[in-house]
């Protein structure tokens, strides 16, 4: 097998910028050796850190370019037809969430990916969050007890940084498929999912306190699980200042564990012992979650290595959030996997 990996950035937008310097910080196995942006600008300045050749196309890219996989970061509308081309190229593919905003996007991009025979890893990269993984690793080990309930806040003022473009893609609902919870709701979903198990039902509402997006900017959910535990979901952004907040909370029957509401993260645990807290992990952060699934990608494909979640568990994600749109519309309980 070879030693490196050969990897196109499809798309040189805000969230390259982290896919990039998780591959510097921590995958000197991967190479970047293409960069595709319709923004030549954009692409070139990635080019010039890494010496990669720039396409305008991932035609032009699949026809003059040297790669073994794609790492698609664009839009949500154009996942599909771009993760079906790189699968018919026999490119291995490394694809941001959603996969598709629909079940039915999904269905065949998986299909195609079997086809390939290639290894497709969905890049949710909360999997890989050092505070994510610390706090499972304290659940599995009983510190926490018997889990009673747990809340997940999404909450942050709205931030231009992803918002850079003359008409902004993720302001539109045909081209998110939502809003915020379709969309960076998921890496708090999928947490929840580590540490609790699968969701069975949920209840929510939805509003539109940030007027320029079509898709919901506030989301109040109550998930109920198959264990039977409950836990609380929250997704709020807004054009103003905000007090903080815990971005994780789960509740056992021998204390508390507390993440940050920050990127920066950090993690306390209150127990008996330490009723004021005590830190079990200094800030690690969002950005330190992009190196090892970078290197959970390319171990994959250059070792064999089974992935620690297989494409198929981000449908769990895409589900609560259809879910979470029925139940606001419905007014009731919503079947998560019916």
């Amino acid at each position: 097998m070879p030693d490196t990996l050969r990897l196109a950035l499809l798309g040189c937008g805000a969230i390259a910028r982290y896919h990039l310097d998780g591959i510097k910080e921590r995958v000197p196995r991967i190479q970047v050796s293409a960069v595709i942006d319709l923004d030549r600008a954009k692409a070139e300045k990635f080019a010039a850190e890494t010496g990669a050749k720039v396409f305008t196309s991932l035609d032009q890219a699949i026809d003059q370019g040297e790669f073994d996989a794609v790492d698609i970061m664009l839009p949500h509308d154009l996942h599909e037809r771009c993760a079906l081309q790189a699968f018919a190229a026999g490119k291995h593919v490394l694809l941001e969430k959603p996969m598709a905003p629909t079940l039915e996007g999904c269905a065949r991009i998986l299909a195609a990916a079997k086809k390939a025979g290639t290894v497709f890893m969905m890049a949710e990269n909360a999997q890989y969050w050092p505070e994510i993984v610390k706090a499972q690793e304290v659940i599995q080990n009983g510190d926490l007890g018997e889990i009673i309930t747990a809340r997940a806040a999404f909450v942050c003022e709205f931030d231009e940084y992803w918002f850079k473009e003359k008409k902004p893609w993720r302001y539109e609902q045909s081209r998110a498929g939502g809003g915020i919870t379709i969309d960076g709701g998921s890496h708090w979903m999928r947490p929840l999912r580590m540490w609790l198990g699968e969701i069975d039902e949920l209840v929510a509402v939805t509003g539109h306190p940030l007027k320029q997006m079509e898709g919901e900017s506030l989301v109040r959910a109550l998930f109920r699980f198959q264990s039977g535990a409950v836990a609380g979901f929250d997704a709020l952004m807004v054009a103003t200042a905000m007090g903080p907040e815990p971005w994780w909370r789960i509740t056992g029957t021998k204390g508390e564990l507390v993440i940050d509401g920050s990127f920066g993260g950090g993690i306390r645990l209150y127990d008996a012992q330490h009723r004021q807290g005590r830190t079990l992990m200094e800030p690690q952060g969002y950005a330190k979650s992009f190196g090892p699934e970078l290197e959970d990608f390319a171990r994959a494909v250059l070792d064999g290595k089974t992935l620690d979640a297989g494409p198929e568990q981000a449908l769990g994600e895409l589900r609560i959030a259809l879910a979470i749109y029925r139940s606001a519309t419905s007014r009731q309980w919503e079947k998560v996997w019916a």
